[in-house]
């Protein structure tokens, strides 16, 4: 290992293997059953990837599309192509292929690696306009037996290429990793586009570091946090949350088995640390109160009573503020135990320590609802040119009306 300070993200993941090397990275729910990764198992795996791209030509500068659900392998083809110097654009998988084509244009894609069959289906449609894009790589092989064209490759193959690649050069993946720096580009994430076309953003492993590292100390986050995964990767939310600060603090990262499935697989990771934006609690909100309404007028009245109770005092108490009434603190104990405890169970947020919502505003009811009950759910503001991070709200000092104080290091100005 390098024997710098982790001041890059293929620098930092060696550091993760060093000092938690058997702790677990990275989880995916496959066919039902979640397959676990260690952080050394990771270090190997994004290794043996890297020297595979290197194998099929990938080098210094190229830009690597990466396009799919949250993935394990597709987080390590990020991770792969900064150990070559390369730079990850990840893009969104519901774009249709129209919308792709001017991404891989516009950044120039010389390789790229996709989840699965549809995703490749869509390069195949658009590839007649991008000379440049020499290779495709898949990750799940279903449906992919009859793909013969040499530019396409599973990811399997690939990785057993960088496994040889690795046996005859045991040398080179620590020297490339050696030539990055702080300074180089670490990822091009694109804007929506929402004032014309999207525009590639390019932002430094220096400074998604130092965004993710300021997040993980404001709230205290270490390795045995868990978050599960589940929004594009192509957002920038996403890559601090689930890729930066995972890297930094070390902390697990849990793939869904598909999108239908995400609240089931909540209820069983049961996180620590939670991101969704307001249009999901509002989802989650929505769904309590329709089973409310099916309940027994028992259940019913006991619900309403004690959210009544939480909405006068609950957010005072998760805040620690004094000054609540005695009458009030046991009626709010006695609502933990019948209503609030039960209903975040349900909603899979009986370990959340920290949630966060960003990318629009929350309705100041809705995030009172989720305060009461207990869950500490704060907002964040920021945008992909900043790294996602530039105010957050302290725990015991959260202003339903605001998205908080600047991060450290981070200095807001109102101009004219």
């Amino acid at each position: 290992m390098s024997e710098r300070s982790p001041d890059t993200f293929p620098r930092l993941l060696q550091h993760q293997a060093a000092v938690r090397g058997e702790h677990p990275a990275m989880r995916e729910k496959d066919l039902g059953i979640w397959q676990s990764w260690t952080w050394g198992q990771v270090c190997e795996e994004v290794h043996a990837l890297a020297c595979g791209l290197a194998e099929l030509g990938f080098k210094r500068g190229d830009n690597l599309a990466i396009i799919g659900d949250n993935r394990p392998r597709l987080y390590w083809a990020m991770a792969a192509a900064q150990c070559l110097g390369g730079v990850p654009v990840p893009m969104y998988q519901d774009a249709v292929a129209q919308e792709l084509l001017f991404v891989l244009q516009d950044a120039e894609i010389k390789f790229a690696i996709v989840e699965d069959q549809e995703q490749t289906d869509k390069l195949l449609e658009v590839k007649a306009h991008c000379p440049q894009l020499a290779h495709i790589l898949y990750d799940e092989p279903r449906g992919m037996r009859h793909y013969n064209q040499p530019f396409i490759h599973g990811l399997d193959e690939v990785q057993q290429m960088g496994r040889i690649h690795t046996r005859n050069h045991p040398e080179f993946i620590d020297a490339e990793i050696a030539q990055g720096g702080p300074d180089d580009v670490a990822i091009m994430l694109y804007t929506s586009g929402t004032t014309g076309k999207p525009k590639g953003v390019c932002l430094t492993h220096a400074g998604f570091i130092v965004a993710a590292r300021s997040g993980v100390d404001f709230d205290h986050l270490d390795a045995k946090d868990n978050i599960l995964s589940y929004l594009p990767m192509a957002w920038v939310g996403d890559h601090l949350f689930s890729y930066g600060q995972a890297l930094v603090a070390g902390f697990t990262i849990n793939c869904p088995e598909s999108g239908d499935t995400v609240m089931t697989d909540l209820r069983e990771i049961g996180p620590t640390y939670y991101f969704a934006p307001p249009r999901v609690f509002e989802n989650l909100l929505t769904q309590v109160m329709i089973r409310m309404e099916d309940a027994s007028a028992i259940k019913r009245g006991m619900f309403h009573y004690f959210m009544e109770v939480a909405r006068r005092c609950g957010s005072e108490i998760l805040d620690g503020k004094a000054g609540i009434a005695a009458s009030d603190r046991l009626l709010y104990a006695l609502g933990k135990l019948f209503v609030y405890a039960p209903l975040r169970n349900v909603l899979g947020m009986s370990r959340i320590r920290v949630a966060y919502t960003a990318g629009a505003a929350i309705g100041p009811d809705l995030f009172r609802f989720y305060r009461s009950i207990g869950i500490n759910l704060k907002q964040l503001y920021g945008s992909t040119e900043t790294c996602a991070a530039v105010c957050l709200q302290p725990d015991g000092q959260i202003k339903f009306d605001s998205v908080g104080k600047p991060i450290p290091g981070v200095e807001v100005k109102i101009s004219d």
